[in-house]
């Protein structure tokens, strides 16, 4: 059977990526496999529940058949992504039908978990142990407000205003990609892939898993094993959010992982007089969930008027910091950011390789429930004029060419003009003066043919 190429897209992909061996490790602990399940498409999941409890293969074309006409494709990414999480193998026999084989640790440890349920390492402290714990209210506002403050360090704005725990080492491999600096004189600049990052503001699950991703990658460099790493961090999906878990538990390894997913709001840490234990926020509860089943669409807070200012509803600082990328902020209120887009604080994020569409998008995906009823949500006139001062950029193109003048003869300019433009390279002549400007690409191609004409 040819390999299957799995390029890391949410948690689930990097877990499909992980080698069979380590694949095979991580099924023998039964709450991953309830997290495979719980992350798969609806088709998979019913295929491996209703396949759960046979031994021995099973042949494709009666999978096939449970299928209907109108749902083969369904069928196929269905079967596909139960191959690459290695929870069905393939076999291929000449002159055989083809058949299906359920992974045996996968069937084993999830058939226990359904008849007898899963009994995690750790256990909640009792309440006479731990006092004040915070609501699920406070928890949700402490892991947003961690969130957002690690995003502001990662952009390196001065509006996150405490220190972070994160060593600098570790922000510069989350930053990978994020941020672009010339040299060390320069201050470092948002890259067109850190603002697609921001701006997923509407799922911060595709942001986090960014994150973990990068932090999974530098764990790996650092000798940890990516099938533990992972293997805790989906375990941890299954603790309750709002319940206090004793920090002894953890092994020194889990204890600094703890550490530093406190520092990016998927966890609260606390401290007894005698014991010390973590919270679980949402961010972390619902890491094993599948960014397609789990992105929720948040309420937006930016309007845009016809005469180019921007009004967002908004307390956040992260937010604030999203519309300094492309506009003037003017003055903030408690509950409201003013600003004004104009064409120096575009032309700034172009520059910066942030196009008009990112923008506009951004600014429609974000829009106050208010103007989301008109049609369209940002003005036309805005738009337009953000589309037409972009293309005011791209109105000359810059290409590297070199100006050839001072021919010993008009034979030698004519050959030289016939030489550059066969090559795909003459951009500008003048018969008069003798004067050639061709593209640097065929530079060594036209020292060779002028050397061989001088001779």
């Amino acid at each position: 059977m040819p390999q299957v190429k799995i390029v890391a897209r949410n948690f689930m992909d990097m877990v499909a990526s992980l080698p069979a061996m380590k694949l095979d490790k991580l099924y023998e602990n039964s709450f991953i496999c309830e997290a495979i399940l719980r992350s798969l498409p609806p088709l998979a999941k019913k295929y491996v529940l209703q396949l759960l409890y046979i031994d021995g293969p099973v042949v494709a074309t009666w999978l096939e058949e449970w299928v209907l006409a109108d749902g083969v494709s369904k069928h196929r990414v269905a079967i596909d992504r139960l191959i690459q999480l290695r929870v069905l193998t393939e076999n291929l026999e000449r002159k055989k039908e083809a058949t299906y084989r359920f992974n045996p640790t996968f069937q084993r440890n999830l058939q226990n978990h359904i008849a007898q349920g899963g009994i995690l390492p750790r256990e909640p402290m009792p309440s006479n142990i731990t006092v004040r714990l915070p609501s699920l209210e406070d928890l949700d506002a402490y892991a947003v407000e961690q969130w957002e403050f690690f995003l502001l360090h990662l952009i390196s704005s001065t509006e996150a205003e405490k220190s972070t725990n994160i060593s600098s080492s570790m922000m510069k491999v989350f930053q990978r990609g994020l941020l672009s600096q010339k040299d060390d004189k320069e201050p470092p600049r948002l890259t067109e892939s850190g603002f697609q990052f921001l701006v997923r503001l509407m799922d911060t699950n595709a942001q986090l898993w960014y994150i973990v991703r990068e932090y999974i990658s530098n764990c790996e460099e650092r000798g940890l094993d990516t099938a533990d790493l992972i293997s805790f961090l989906l375990e941890l999906s299954f603790h309750v959010t709002g319940e206090a878990y004793n920090s002894n538990t953890l092994t020194d390894v889990q204890r600094n992982i703890i550490k530093d997913l406190a520092d990016l709001g998927l966890v609260k840490l606390q401290q007894g007089r005698k014991e010390s234990w973590f919270i679980p926020t949402k961010l972390v509860t619902n890491l094993s969930i599948s960014l397609a089943d789990s992105s929720s669409r948040k309420q937006g807070f930016v309007v845009v008027e016809t005469n180019f200012r921007v009004y967002a509803y908004s307390q956040s600082k992260l937010h604030c910091e999203i519309l300094r990328l492309f506009s003037r902020i003017e003055y903030q209120l408690p509950n409201l950011i003013v600003g004004a887009i104009n064409k120096e604080s575009l032309y700034k994020a172009f520059q910066n390789g942030i196009s008009a569409e990112q923008i506009i998008s951004f600014l429609q995906q974000n829009a106050h429930p208010r103007v989301t009823e008109r049609i369209p949500s940002v003005p036309e006139n805005v738009t337009d004029q953000m589309r037409l001062w972009e293309s005011d950029l791209n109105r000359v193109e810059m290409t590297p060419a070199h100006l050839y003048d001072e021919f010993p003869s008009r034979d030698v300019f004519d050959s030289a003009c016939d030489f550059a433009r066969e090559y795909g390279g003459l951009l500008w002549e003048n018969s008069k003066k003798m004067r050639i400007v061709v593209k640097a690409e065929i530079f060594t191609q036209m020292k060779e043919f002028l050397r061989s004409h001088k001779q």
